[in-house]
């Protein structure tokens, strides 16, 4: 029995680790977000917003999504925004960047990674986060909520190079952000 009640279980670090995770998973994929955001205002040319509807599209139509790019490649705006799928689209993505901080904030536990070796560690999990989500996460929920092409070759459509970079983006966030918190909870 731990009669000293200073010393964590490792039951809570395990709880503590998750929501960690979880927390810095979200601003991760919102970083993420933000580079995707950027790259598709810039030099992919299909508009600023067409990230945020794309991932939507796994749930809802992708008329928005195409309407997006159509305006930004055809001259229009690169801004059109339609709020119902960027807000769908945001709240997935913040989703499944918990679901994957959570998963790498408990690992890194169980591990006992530390310090700077703990975001090059993240960073590699964004890797393998892009893997899993180019060749297995993103064709199983095409099929499971019937979403189409647009979500099974989401990595393709992208791009690798950018799609591989923003993963990495949300890995290098994670670790830094599960960095300070290590540092503060000593």
């Amino acid at each position: 029995m731990n009669t000293d009640t200073h010393a964590p279980t490792s039951r809570t670090r395990l709880a503590r680790a998750a929501s960690t995770g979880a927390v810095a998973g979200v601003i991760g994929s919102l970083m993420m977000a933000a580079y995707a955001m950027l790259a598709a205002a810039t030099y992919q040319g299909s508009g600023f917003f067409t990230p945020l509807h794309h991932i939507a599209s796994v749930f809802i139509s992708p008329a928005d999504m195409m309407s997006s790019m159509e305006s930004a490649t055809m001259g229009g705006s690169n801004f059109e925004f339609f709020a119902g799928a960027a807000l769908v689209g945001a709240l997935v993505h913040m989703m499944v960047g918990a679901m994957y901080g959570v998963g790498f904030g408990v690992l890194a536990v169980l591990a006992k990674i530390r310090g700077m070796a703990l975001v090059a560690a993240a960073v590699v999990w964004g890797g393998l986060v892009f893997v899993i989500s180019s060749f297995v996460g993103l064709p199983l929920a095409a099929v499971i909520f019937d979403s189409g092409d647009q979500i099974t070759n989401m990595a393709e459509l992208v791009g690798y190079g950018t799609f591989l970079v923003e993963h990495l983006v949300f890995g290098l966030f994670l670790g830094l952000i599960l960095l300070m918190g290590a540092k503060r909870a000593h």
